[in-house]
């Protein structure tokens, strides 16, 4: 083989890695589901939305919501408002969750699928149930145009926490639920990021425990517990949503393994660095800027 198939070997081997890293940055969904605080109720006040939402929570071209009518649009707040319709809807954990995530350079479109209703208890998200339904139905309407899902970040469990019977009973519904979605979504080790409890009834630390205690590989729990709430003294407020999101996008990012990509380029950056040093490497890009005039 000679010098000059060499390095035209190795300038198409680089442009190879590099077309690879660009299809690496469309298949980032998540799935939203759980009740009111995933859904949103930062800034209501009164059934009334004060409109407000945070830098954090700002609209980005890169972040994509996926509708009641299954179709991606650009995300705004709040994301549950044509999902969570019985209720008026804020700021949730969504946005600020997102604009976290894209700070990763490794990540370049963020796909968001609410599936949040206020006031549900866990058993009424049990496969065969309808909010159960409706959630893969999304998830599977969210893969249609390619892309992956990364994660479920779920939040609920204040519903349960009013009975002592729901809430000695929450740990098993819980992991069934992830059992069960995990293979109806056909992806066996879906990561599942949830939160424990901030608010609740009178037997929220049985939850809470529940919820610190899920023993499955790929779930992993954000407390919520000290952050501020409305006035209603059960949601959270839009400052403790951004601070939930940012939490969740921490949690989320720890998970992610460096890309095999990144790995290559930096492998053949440095056999480049190590062959500029030898001999026939330098004599081999010395021919290259020859003009072709000289070489015919």
């Amino acid at each position: 083989m000679g010098p000059l198939s060499l390095v035209l070997i190795l300038l198409s081997h680089a442009c190879a890695v590099s077309a690879s890293d660009s299809g690496l940055h469309n298949d980032n969904i998540f799935i939203l589901a759980g009740q009111s605080n995933m859904a949103g109720r930062g800034g209501v006040v009164n059934e009334t939305w004060d409109g407000v939402a945070p830098s954090e929570c700002r609209p980005n071209p890169s972040i994509l919501r996926l509708t009641a009518g299954l179709t991606w649009v650009e995300a705004r707040e709040p994301l549950h408002a044509d999902i969570d319709t019985n209720k008026t809807c804020g700021i949730g954990p969504g946005m600020a969750f997102a604009n976290a995530v894209l700070k990763d350079p490794v990540f370049g479109i963020v796909g968001l699928v609410p599936c949040a209703v206020g006031g549900t208890n866990i058993s009424e998200w049990s496969r065969g149930t309808y909010l159960y339904t409706q959630l893969v139905r999304r998830a599977k309407a969210s893969l249609q145009h390619g892309g992956k899902i990364r994660a479920l970040l779920w939040y609920q469990g204040e519903s349960d926490s009013e009975s002592r019977k729901y809430a000695e009973s929450y740990k098993g519904k819980l992991e069934k639920f992830i059992l069960d979605l995990r293979t109806d979504l056909r992806s066996p080790m879906l990561p599942v990021i949830q939160v424990a409890l901030a608010s609740g009834g009178p037997f929220i630390e049985i939850v809470r425990k529940a919820q610190l205690g899920v023993d499955l590989p790929n779930v992993t729990c954000v407390d919520a517990e000290g952050l501020p709430l409305e006035p209603d003294g059960l949601h959270l407020s839009t400052p403790a949503q951004v601070q939930l999101g940012e939490r969740l996008a921490s949690a989320f990012l720890q998970t992610v393994p460096t890309p095999i990509s990144n790995n290559t380029s930096k492998r053949f950056s440095s056999f480049i660095s190590n062959s500029v040093m030898d001999p026939l490497f330098r004599f081999t890009l010395m021919i290259l800027t020859i003009p072709l005039s000289y070489m015919m």
